[in-house]
């Protein structure tokens, strides 16, 4: 059973820094990709960041490119989000995301951690 456990978020003024974690485990991740995504108060949730487990490839949303930097250990099957230079608008429930890699006419395996509070004041 795939378990996705994140921790990191918090309180931060803008301008501020926080790192987002989270581990995965359940079975072997090589053809996936993992990463997180954010729902503001009354918002949909959207993409933040993505990565790729075989290659490190990466994708970052607009709103975010430049000010965080998404990675990952293979040995620990974690991925982290590093968030500088926060914003109130980066203020939303971050959800770690995982999803198998197929082809379009495949069904995908998706995961969803549990979603973590990250909230910038002005």
């Amino acid at each position: 059973q795939v378990q996705l456990v994140e921790s990191g978020g918090g309180v931060v003024q803008a301008g501020g820094s926080l790192r987002l974690s989270c581990a995965a485990s359940g079975r072997t991740f090589s053809n996936y990709a993992m990463g997180w995504f954010r729902q503001p108060p009354g918002k949909e949730r959207g993409v933040v960041a993505m990565i790729r487990w075989s290659d490190g490839g990466t994708y970052y949303g607009d709103s975010v490119k430049g000010r965080f930097t998404i990675s990952r250990d293979n040995t620990k099957d974690t991925v982290y989000l590093q968030m500088n230079n926060l914003k109130p608008e980066d203020t939303a429930v971050y959800y770690c995301h995982l999803h198998s890699i197929v082809p379009p006419t495949a069904t995908r395996d998706d995961f969803w951690g549990q979603g973590t509070q990250v909230t910038v004041s002005s």
